[in-house]
C-alpha cells in the first residue's frame, strides 16, 4: 500500500475519532487496502459533511435553547 493511500486511510480514521461520546475507532487498514484512493477521499469528503451538518444542527438547537432562555 502505498503512503498516499495509508495517509487517507489514517484521515478517516482520525476523522471518526473527533465524535464526542463515541469510542476510539481503529481501522485495519489491509482490509481497506483494495478501495482506490478516489473512493477513499469519497469517504473523507461524506463524514466532512456529517461533522458540518451535525455542528449546523447544534447551532440551530443552541440559537433555539437561547431563545427560550430569555
Amino acid at each position: 500500500m502505498n503512503s498516499r493511500k495509508r495517509q487517507l486511510i489514517e484521515d478517516i480514521q482520525n476523522l471518526l475519532n473527533t465524535y464526542s461520546g463515541v469510542s476510539a475507532t481503529t481501522i485495519n487498514s489491509e482490509l481497506l487496502e483494495f478501495i482506490d484512493e478516489n473512493t477513499l477521499i469519497s469517504i473523507i469528503d461524506s463524514l466532512l459533511v456529517q461533522k458540518e451538518e451535525a455542528k449546523e444542527s447544534d447551532l440551530e438547537w443552541l440559537e433555539k435553547f437561547k431563545k427560550q432562555e430569555n
